[in-house]
């Protein structure tokens, strides 16, 4: 740095080896320059070269307040991924419930051998919001009934000797209710047709129960099939007699 005054001058010798001061006894007409070398920080691991606010933190052992995570891309899945919910595999048990007919060549044992949650949930709650047109009461009902009839099931299976896990009959259940979704815009038109409405209702259930006990009812209870299929049937009927209230 050169200072330049008016009057006369005197020249400091440097302290640092850096600058060269150049004063003057009166303030005026000032002027001059400074060129500054360029700064480099280095933010490394190493504490010899760390500024002072970083090698304070570290040594008081808050280093990890410097710490940056790096993006992690698990963090990164879709919404869908993350809750583990496969729309095309829900759509395909769903066409596997609604058509139980082997000779439209359906691998149906996908509905009990890889059961999912959200679709089951899904089918219930859907029945659920349709029962409300009836008594809106029973729609936290149904959800229980699906939850503590599904156990009866695995229960009494267990029992029979069946190889079913508490899951996969929880799966079954809730996806076999859609039959009874089905014929429930039906029973509105032809409501007032007592005979016609009997009937739909025997159908609707006897497609729900034979759509749950074909995949719940395997080869191993021999001749106590029977000893499971009427539990699942009664089970279907008083869903839907939640839904008609009667």
């Amino acid at each position: 740095v050169k200072v330049v005054g008016t009057t006369s001058t005197m020249q400091l010798s440097p302290t640092n080896g850096d600058f060269t001061f150049v004063s003057s006894t009166e303030a005026e007409d000032l002027s001059g320059t400074i060129d500054a070398p360029d700064v480099k920080l280095n933010m490394g691991s190493d504490n010899a070269k760390d500024p002072y606010a970083t090698t304070f933190l570290r040594k008081r052992g808050y280093g990890w307040l410097l710490e940056v995570d790096e993006d992690d891309p698990e963090d990164n899945k879709p919404l869908l991924e993350e809750l583990d919910i496969d729309l095309k595999d829900i759509y395909y048990k769903i066409r596997c419930v609604l058509m139980p007919m082997p000779s439209l060549g359906f691998n149906r044992q996908v509905v009990r051998d890889n059961p999912d949650f959200w679709g089951p949930l899904a089918v219930v709650l859907l029945f659920s919001m349709i029962s409300i047109y009836g008594q809106f009461r029973v729609v936290s009902w149904i959800i229980t009934i699906w939850i503590f009839g599904s156990l009866t099931i695995f229960l009494l299976a267990r029992v029979l000797g069946g190889e079913v896990s508490y899951g996969q009959v929880l799966g079954v259940i809730g996806y076999s209710l859609l039959p009874l979704i089905v014929i429930a815009p039906l029973l509105l038109v032809i409501g007032g047709f007592d005979v016609v409405s009997t009937l739909i209702k025997l159908f609707g259930v006897f497609w729900a129960a034979y759509s749950a006990a074909s995949l719940l009812v395997g080869n191993e209870f021999k001749t106590k099939k029977p000893l499971l299929i009427y539990p699942i049937f009664l089970l279907y009927i008083y869903f839907l007699s939640l839904y008609t209230g009667v």
